[in-house]
């Protein structure tokens, strides 16, 4: 349904505006990246700790959706099989995914940081990373609201 020129679904009497949804949904994606590095900054900068080698992951979080954002832009969705391009970006994503768990884990056993700062990034990532995986659910397909507008 179209009210003044503004997409409204109308179920059992509630309205719900999809440009009201999409911004909740973007304020919520920040709150989860800004707790996702709060814990990665107490990782490092705690006392106890005070090394800030896992200020490298920060490096993964910007390399995880490039190689799927050039798949997207490249491949053609109408093909209801999966090709070969969104396979490879999937299989590097997961390779820098994986890459920016193992890190921490390898300075932790290097003794290069503690293991609490260790636990610290590794749950930094957790939520860093889900934050990224919900901004492609919420925002990646092409309905009345997707990242490609912005």
């Amino acid at each position: 349904m179209e009210r003044a020129g503004r997409s409204v679904l109308r179920l059992n009497d509630v309205e719900i505006n999809f440009r009201e949804l999409s911004i909740l949904a973007l304020i919520s994606l920040s709150f989860g990246g800004a707790i996702g590095l709060m814990f990665l900054m107490l990782g490092c900068a705690l006392p106890q700790y005070s090394q800030y080698l896992p200020l490298f992951v920060l490096f993964f979080y910007v390399l995880a959706p490039i190689p799927y954002c050039i798949a997207k832009r490249v491949v053609d969705d109408t093909d209801a099989a999966s090709n070969a391009c969104k396979e490879l970006a999937i299989f590097l994503t997961t390779g820098i995914v994986v890459s920016a768990f193992g890190l921490p884990i390898v300075f932790a056993r290097a003794n290069l940081i503690r293991w609490g700062a260790c636990a610290l990034v590794l749950t930094g990532n957790t939520v860093i990373f889900s934050t990224i995986l919900g901004f492609f659910l919420v925002f990646g397909n092409n309905d009345d609201f997707s990242w490609q507008q912005w």
